[in-house]
């Protein structure tokens, strides 16, 4: 049974929760890398029998800082705060990242957040990392307060595969080159979306294939084409199998990213609601055909390769 999680918007944290293990990070995807840091937390956690807590922001700081960063995100707020839950996490501070806390100098986050108000113990922090306005601190700075600030910094050795580090920037582009079995690998499970169908100009209707439009929002794009998946309605534990065109519609003229779910042997309204999408395998990339009857032809041969997944 997955435990509940107490979620707080701000730094006013119950005392319970102070002298804890602290995890700082956007933990975008909460791939394997991420999945090493959280199972040494929690080795440090029966070892000094401390709580575990999360600390990330909301819009992620590079989102923020980059406007034009639109489709960015592996996972959105809802499936991280879902994943952290099973890496036995006891509460999670989502901040808002706005204006005014970008302008926080370093050592006020150090002082006044990290030390007073969280009273931090354990902080686990990439090597990486940058806070603080115009990201004037790092991890050495962390270091120098140690002492004074009764806290230790933890940097776990980050997790290689074929010599590249498993990140959130490596599998974004992964998932941009359709090497989506990778992705699923790095994960650990099947990369998803959750979408809410909207009404679209029913095309696959017409041409005798429903399918829901699911707008995907700021999710990283991966690459146009054509996926096996396997797709759950909001609140419902089933999986049911599916094909989805991820794409422009080329065929089409469209313009717009938009995924397009046909669900096998289903029935029924799906407009307003949420599904989740889990992307199995990657069939073919995205491709403009000649004609109509051009594209139901293929159409058939990607739903027999997708049935078979």
């Amino acid at each position: 049974m997955v435990k509940s999680v107490k979620i707080y918007n701000n730094f006013n944290i119950n005392n319970n929760y102070k002298n804890s293990i602290l995890l700082i990070g956007n933990f975008d995807g909460l791939h394997l890398g991420h999945q090493k840091l959280f199972r040494l937390a929690q080795d440090f956690k029966k070892k000094y029998s401390l709580k575990i807590g999360v600390l990330t922001f909301e819009p992620m700081p590079k989102m923020f800082f980059n406007k034009s960063l639109i489709n960015f995100r592996i996972s959105n707020q809802k499936q991280k705060i879902s994943l952290l839950k099973k890496f036995n996490v006891d509460f999670v501070i989502i901040k808002k990242f706005d204006k005014k806390f970008s302008k926080t100098k370093s050592i006020n986050f150090i002082k006044q957040i990290l030390s007073k108000k969280l009273k931090a113990k354990f902080i686990f922090v990439s090597n990486n990392f940058r806070f603080g306005n115009k990201r004037e601190g790092n991890v050495k700075q962390l270091m120098k307060y140690e002492t004074l600030c009764k806290y230790k910094i933890i940097k776990p050795i980050p997790l290689y595969q074929n010599r590249k580090v498993i990140s959130s920037t490596l599998i974004r582009k992964l998932l941009e080159n359709g090497k989506l079995n990778k992705v699923n690998k790095f994960l650990n499970r099947h990369w998803s979306i959750i979408g809410k169908v909207i009404k679209g100009r029913q095309l696959g209707k017409k041409i005798g294939f429903p399918t829901a439009n699911i707008d995907i929002n700021d999710y990283v794009v991966a690459k146009p084409g054509v996926y096996a998946v396997r797709v759950k309605k909001q609140n419902s534990k089933k999986f049911i199998k599916g094909i989805a065109n991820l794409g422009y519609r080329p065929t089409f003229n469209q313009k717009k990213i938009l995924l397009e779910v046909h669900l096998f042997n289903f029935s029924g309204n799906l407009y307003n609601k949420y599904l989740t999408v889990n992307f199995v395998k990657f069939i073919r990339k995205e491709k403009k055909f000649r004609d109509l009857n051009q594209l139901k032809k293929q159409i058939k041969i990607d739903l027999q390769k997708a049935k078979k997944k």
